[in-house]
């Protein structure tokens, strides 16, 4: 008979033999070298501080008023403003877990959306969400700099121009900022005139050929063996990519500048690329001198679809953290309390184990530290009062994992095992109960971070990451130093501070014998049982 390597140490604890011993250095050692690996990172990376909330440091709050010609007010709906907080809501948490707060306010035609940020970055965010980024793929009838399209014969325009389109191209001046077009939501189907983002080129474009509905997708790159730098590529749906290579089929007859494609995005012309032949395969690329993160804001209002509604920015304020600061002062003394309380709890009744518990938590608490650093880097985590709720409910989780396995400790030394083959065999049952524990824990954390929103989604986000922490604890630190304790003389011995004495596990009343306790003693560390 064989049994898989996995399980070699459950088949010998149920054949009566020992279980095979573990190395608790090499485990510890491995710990020890991801630790500084990830602090080194850390350093390196200037991940020195957590990202604090709203609630917590304060940050910006705006208001973002619809914007609608005279006589389309009954475009503004109930449904079309919560279309749009979804659509703003997914655009700043692809931006990471920045715990933003957006809501819709008012009724009818004076309903708004607030958006509130934490700190600094707040007004890059507020700017970001209030694009319409309506995209769309023009031809070009006319391309010109802005100087020289005040003297355009109206005869040389394209046919089918109205004269009011002709006037409008004419009188554009796209050196007056109000004037340039940024931010409307034009009619696809009509003919219009844009300016480029710069205020230097002005374009007559033909109605629009290709949507932004047409785009399944889109990611910033950044190119560096040629001159892009950074630019977006897209992604077309199936049809979308159809449209895209007919329109760049039909525009490599034409001559110069009507073999330009515009990519009009919200009113402005991002670029013109000229089409020297048939693009297909469902791919382009937006490209325009970008900054990495204009390229990223620009992938990411794409990625999650245009506004219905275009929106002017209303009163930006500054959100004081007085509030926060106290809500974080009353948060940090209860965890400090629950911490200390479980300390004193575990010196208490486990005594000399306890000293694991206290180690355990110490390392835990690093751990995740640490993490809120390094994705408050990487994602942009930012830590609310939620947040610090999820991490104090963790501590509970921990010290759980901790008298899960010393109860089956103490179970297996009653049973009449020797110390170091207790701490093996009670090993193999109690981290069955801690994993399935965290499972569960886990899915709850997975399940209300799915389906919640705002600060929730910060507790369930804490809750699910101290969760493993939980687990990569008691595997790495936890298990290993109650080996290592296990072959020193005073945990063997059974000493009364140890918490492996006759009277800690319940084998002795308060009062016995000397000669009583010494027999018991010598057959724990013989493995015989007791009568």
């Amino acid at each position: 008979m064989s049994f898989e390597r996995s399980d070699y140490s459950s088949q010998r604890n149920k054949a009566g033999l020992a279980p095979t011993p573990s190395n608790p250095w090499r485990t510890l050692i491995i710990l020890l070298v991801i630790l500084v690996g990830f602090s080194a990172i850390a350093l390196i990376q200037g991940a020195t501080s957590i990202n604090l909330g709203l609630d917590l440091r304060g940050g910006t709050s705006v208001t973002l008023q619809p914007k609608v010609k005279p006589g389309e007010e009954g475009r503004i709906t109930a449904e079309s403003i919560d279309e749009a907080v979804n659509i703003i809501r997914q655009r700043v948490d692809g931006l990471g877990v920045a715990e933003s707060e957006v809501s819709a306010q008012g009724t009818g035609i004076n309903r708004q959306i607030l958006i509130s940020v934490p700190g600094e970055t707040g007004r890059r965010i507020i700017d970001l969400v209030g694009q319409t980024a309506e995209l769309r793929f023009r031809q070009v009838l006319i391309e010109t700099t802005d100087g020289a399209s005040r003297s355009t014969d109206p005869a040389t325009l394209p046919e089918g121009i109205s004269p009011e389109i002709a006037a409008e191209f004419i009188s554009l001046d796209c050196s007056i900022q109000a004037e340039r077009g940024g931010g409307v939501l034009d009619d696809p189907t009509l003919p219009m005139v844009a300016c480029d983002r710069d205020g230097f080129l002005k374009y007559l474009l033909a109605p629009a050929q290709v949507l932004g509905t047409d785009v399944s997708g889109a990611q910033a790159i950044y190119d560096a063996t040629t001159t892009l730098g950074w630019y977006v590529s897209l992604d077309f749906s199936r049809e979308g990519g159809q449209k895209f290579a007919r329109v760049t089929s039909d525009l490599v007859g034409f001559p110069a500048p009507q073999n330009q494609l515009a990519i009009v995005l919200d009113g402005l012309v991002v670029s013109a690329p000229r089409i020297n032949e048939a693009i297909s395969g469902g791919q382009a690329q937006i490209t325009g001198n970008f900054t990495q993160i204009e390229s990223q804001d620009l992938a990411n209002v794409l990625k999650y679809g245009s506004l219905p509604l275009a929106f002017e920015r209303g009163e930006v304020q500054q959100i004081s953290a007085t509030l926060g600061a106290e809500q974080l002062d009353a948060g940090l003394l209860a965890g400090i309390l629950g911490l200390l309380l479980v300390i004193i709890y575990s010196i208490l009744y486990y005594r000399g184990l306890g000293v694991v518990s206290v180690g355990s938590l110490i390392v835990a608490a690093y751990i995740v530290l640490l993490a809120f650093a390094l994705l408050g880097q990487w994602i942009g985590f930012t830590l609310t009062l939620a947040g610090i709720a999820g991490a104090i409910v963790a501590i509970g989780i921990t010290a759980d994992s901790f008298v899960v396995y010393f109860e089956r400790l103490r179970d297996e030394l009653r049973e009449g095992k020797s110390l170091k083959t207790a701490v093996e065999t009670s090993w193999i049952r109690a981290r069955r109960t801690v994993i399935v524990s965290d499972i569960v824990s886990l899915i709850a954390a997975v399940l209300l971070y799915i389906f919640a929103v705002g600060s929730v989604r910060g507790f369930a986000f804490a809750l699910g990451l101290t969760t493993l922490v939980d687990l990569i604890v008691i595997f790495f630190f936890t298990k290993p130093i109650v080996v290592l304790m296990a072959r020193t003389k005073f945990f063997q011995n059974g000493a009364n501070l140890s918490g492996m004495s006759a009277q800690s596990i319940g084998l002795l009343p308060k009062s016995v014998t000397p000669g009583l306790k010494k027999g018991i003693q010598n057959n724990q560390e013989s493995g015989g049982s007791h009568v």
